[in-house]
């Protein structure tokens, strides 16, 4: 199987309680990519500039993921951001600057390999030209995306379009809400999954993550770590890790195969978190995923009781 990954390639500058980075490699379809890259041939779309080194250049074709379809702007400066984390429990980021560089007029374009791929992912980037991409891909089994609130608030129309044409939405619990208007993520989740989508996943940060298909629900906690260094990339490292399964599995989305792709997308996502950037997951081996996979499974199975205790 083939799969194609659209989005932002970045420098980041991060701070946290743990330390700090100045500039280091980032970027929605970076981090993805190198997740993903342990169950398929990834092929990412998204550009950068001048300032692109060639140490980058090699972290991002880490074992193997191909970069003929990463369009070099000359004269350009790749897509910069720079946040803060300032409480010992992450949950709070805060933006202190962002340079969509060569991010800005970013339009993609896909070689007929990209376009021939099997399973498709659309990282955050505008819904219009998310759907651009989707309509080039006609071949692909399955389609996952990702967005974010400021979709939601300034290109809804645009937003939900979109989203009618693919397989899978990846957002965190907060943005299902906000998009259908729903109470709680149930209710969002099988509203949109009226929508045509085959399945749903609400991101839970630390708490872990929810899957809802037309099948049933499933719930994975988050790995349990005694230290974050930091969360940025966490979410498309899951994405990486759950889209590359699927991938790995024929591109066959069936609940079964994603309630495995849920474990595997956490476990990824709990390695990102443990250092800098791609820092970790760059050196991440495969036996080491295989293991929190099977700590998630042994933690999370629920033993049926031989006989009832109450009553």
């Amino acid at each position: 199987m083939s799969l194609t990954v659209v989005g932002s390639i970045a420098y980041d500058a991060v701070k946290t309680p743990a330390g700090a980075r100045e500039r280091m490699l980032g970027g929605a379809a970076t981090h993805f990519a190198l997740a993903a890259s342990f169950f398929d041939e990834v092929r990412v779309v998204g550009p950068v500039g001048d300032d692109f080194d060639a140490e980058s250049w090699a972290t991002l074709r880490t074992r193997g993921t191909l970069t003929d379809d990463v369009e070099h702007v000359a004269g350009g400066k790749t897509f910069f951001w720079s946040g803060v984390y300032p409480t010992a429990n992450l949950n709070e980021r805060e933006t202190l600057e962002t340079d969509l560089n060569v991010f800005e007029h970013f339009e993609p374009k896909l070689s007929d390999a990209a376009q021939a791929c099997d399973v498709l992912f659309l990282a955050n980037i505008q819904p219009d030209l998310q759907r651009q991409v989707r309509e080039q891909c006609t071949q692909a089994r399955f389609v996952a995306m990702d967005s974010m609130d400021l979709w939601i608030n300034i290109a809804r129309a645009s937003l939900e379009q979109t989203i009618r044409g693919v397989d899978c939405l990846i957002l965190n619990d907060e943005e299902l809400e906000m998009l259908t208007g729903a109470p709680n993520t149930l209710r969002a989740a099988q509203e949109l999954l009226g929508w045509g989508l085959t399945s749903v996943v609400a991101k839970q940060g630390k708490y872990g993550a929810q899957l809802f298909t037309n099948e049933g629900q499933f719930a994975v906690p988050a790995y349990p770590l005694q230290d974050v260094t930091d969360p940025t990339g966490a979410g498309d490292s899951f994405a990486g890790g759950f889209v590359g399964y699927v991938a790995a599995a024929g591109g066959e989305a069936t609940h079964e195969v994603l309630v495995n792709a849920m474990a595997y997308g956490t476990a990824l996502a709990s390695f990102n978190v443990e250092d800098f950037g791609t820092e970790r997951v760059a050196v991440l081996t495969a036996p080491e995923i295989e293991e929190r996979v099977a700590v998630l499974e042994r933690i999370t199975r629920f033993e049926n009781r031989p006989v009832a205790l109450l009553g």
